[in-house]
């Protein structure tokens, strides 16, 4: 979705319509749910706030099993024109969380999908309280308790547990 900055009405624009911008998305596995935004100009700077969630298959960090994460986010991003030359801008504390637009056009899905693929999670979980693989023969332990034997402690840390278990002075 193209938006023209000049173009853009002292009220805005909002955008809630999920159809304009579920092609917005990296994946098709990836399902807009909702989309509530508001893009306002200011000058030549343009404002995109409001909210998405999004859908999206993740792989758990813990099980390795494939779970449908659920992101619902703010999003506050400023636009800024692209500077002619690259090597000439210096960023400041508050440029961070500036994007640039080129040619008085604002692509609107980029920024979506920017927004969207930042707030999926680092380190994904298919849920809490997952307990992940055995580290001796590697079965899922959320599905079947393993019987394999603990594995002994590292002889190298000896030293830290004996550190433990002595009185404080």
């Amino acid at each position: 979705m193209i938006i023209r900055v000049s173009e853009l009405e002292e009220q805005g624009l909002r955008i809630d319509d999920v159809d304009a911008l579920a092609t917005a998305l990296p994946d098709p596995s990836w399902r807009l749910e909702s989309v509530a935004l508001e893009v306002e100009a200011d000058g030549t700077e343009v404002f995109v706030r409001g909210r998405l969630a999004v859908t999206a298959p993740q792989t758990c960090g813990r099980c390795l099993e494939v779970f449908p994460a659920h992101v619902d986010t703010p999003m506050d991003v400023r636009l800024v024109p692209k500077p002619a030359a690259a090597d000439s801008v210096e960023l400041g504390a508050d440029d961070l969380d500036v994007d640039f637009y080129e040619n008085d056009e604002l692509d609107l899905a980029r920024v979506v999908e920017n927004e969207a693929t930042l707030a999926m999670p680092m380190k994904p979980l298919c849920r809490e309280d997952c307990r992940g693989l055995c580290p001796t023969c590697g079965a899922n332990r959320n599905v079947a308790p393993c019987t394999c034997a603990p594995r002994p402690p590292d002889p190298r840390l000896a030293a830290l547990r004996d550190l433990a278990a002595r009185p404080a002075h």
